[in-house]
């Protein structure tokens, strides 16, 4: 049998995986839940269950046959696993996640440090910090790296500066995977989603989705405005502007648990409300704003409440809401010249048709809903394990001629005058919420 590339995304709750072989082809698409996370405390995670997903992963794989050439290794960030020393595999107690206060609103690099001094003072000692991907592939046998997207900052204490598509060791016949096998450093599951979604033409834009989301749009490094940051694309020449959201599937979920409804029924509910959701319109912020205000101390609110009101109405406006969020940063790349002709959208809130509709709509630009949303950032590793083994080109190449990119259904927009009268409250909204802040009490 073939051989195939394993690339796999170590996510909030669960680990997912995409088994690629070199003809493009989707050998096997799998998801590992972490046991015990919907209990873990918020912000925090425990190691031993993020390698148990990781084992079983790597079990299924060998239960299917498939020779494995060389394993991937992306996952959440910023999020820290707390060590005694640079060379060790032995967590100190809980990791700190992306969703724990320390250092939020800070960039990556300060983010990750404020998350390390907190482990290290509740230690009560001195200790090593790694990202989630980087210490997963030493359990593997891999050095003190750390794995980063081209441009990326080295943190500090972290590793070994090592970038996408690196082979940085080789297994030592943990958790089951073969001896020899080639390990391959990746990087945080936006850009890995980037990277499987195409993000590599001007004008092309990406929603990586999950449970917090945000938007980036690729531009021409040549031309990308001086007073917007860029990050690299995949491609050469190509850089990727934009910004994360907090207000996405997370708030989904919150009102699947506080209405206590399923998931899935509320997207059935949310269907059967007209676009405008009636005039109800929610502030996604219960985690306070990240682009484009930058602004932690916000928290969601929900106006034009009525006694009509149900759980269909609100479950509407949740969704909206998120498309209005993703607006909020296009709109401000617009003023500085930045257009969006498509956006690819990712992650679980991908899964539903509807949701991209509403988010094609909101934006009033084409969406491309990929056949497996939720396993975009596993594909992207896969690619860089891939890339290592020269199977492909790796990030920085001219074009993305040479990847098997995922398979895509573009949604065409429906504008409606009810979601461009919501989208001027929700800016209004949020502003005047804003300016609360500081008001004297």
């Amino acid at each position: 049998m073939s051989s195939v590339v394993l690339g796999v995304d170590l996510g909030t709750g669960g680990a997912r995986a995409v088994a690629l072989a070199r003809s493009g082809s989707v050998r096997l698409w799998m998801y590992e839940p972490f046991a015990g996370a919907d209990s873990w405390p918020a912000g925090r995670a425990a190691p031993a269950a993020w390698l148990d997903g990781l084992g079983r992963l790597l079990a299924r794989v060998d239960e299917a046959g498939l020779p494995v050439a060389a394993v991937g290794v992306g996952g959440q960030s910023p999020t820290t696993v707390p060590l005694l020393h640079d060379q060790s595999r032995d967590p100190v107690g809980w990791a700190a996640t992306c969703r724990h206060p320390a250092g939020i609103g800070l960039d990556r690099t300060g983010q990750h440090l404020a998350q390390l001094e907190f482990l290290s003072h509740e230690a009560g000692r001195p200790l090593a910090g790694a990202q989630i991907w980087d210490w997963a592939l030493r359990c593997l046998g891999a050095g003190d790296i750390q794995g980063l997207w081209p441009g990326e900052e080295a943190i500090a204490g972290y590793g070994e500066r090592v970038e996408v598509g690196a082979i940085i060791g080789h297994c030592d016949g943990s958790l089951g995977l073969r001896a020899g096998t080639p390990l391959v450093s990746a990087s945080n599951d936006a850009y890995m989603s980037f990277w499987a979604g195409g993000l590599g033409t001007p004008r092309r834009g990406h929603d990586p989705g999950g449970r917090t989301g945000g938007l980036g749009v690729a531009v021409d490094a040549a031309q990308r405005p001086v007073e917007i940051p860029g990050y690299f694309s995949p491609v050469a020449g190509v850089e990727v502007v934009g910004g994360p959201t907090n207000g996405h599937g997370q708030l989904l979920e919150w009102w699947s648990a506080t209405s206590g409804r399923s998931i899935e029924e509320l997207l059935t509910l949310a269907g059967s409300v007209e676009p405008g959701a009636g005039g109800l319109l929610v502030l996604p912020y219960h985690d306070g704003e990240r682009a484009p205000r930058w602004e932690s101390r916000l928290r969601g609110e929900i106006h034009g409440l009525t006694f009509d009101t149900g759980a269909a109405e609100i479950a509407r406006a949740v969704l909206e809401a998120a498309g209005y969020g993703l607006r909020h940063v296009h709109e401000e790349l617009r003023s500085a010249g930045v257009e969006m002709d498509v956006m690819c959208c990712g992650g679980s809130p991908a899964l539903s048709r509807l949701w991209c509709s509403i988010k094609a709509s909101v934006l009033e630009v084409a969406v491309d809903m990929p056949e497996r949303p939720e396993q975009l950032s596993a594909h992207g590793c896969a690619l860089a394990a891939g890339a290592a083994l020269d199977w492909w080109e790796g990030v920085g190449a001219a074009s993305m001629d040479s990847w098997p990119l995922a398979d895509m259904t573009r949604i065409e927009p429906g504008p409606d005058e009810a979601y461009q009268a919501n989208y001027e409250r929700f800016v209004e909204l949020g502003d005047a919420a804003v300016a609360r802040l500081d008001r004297p009490v």
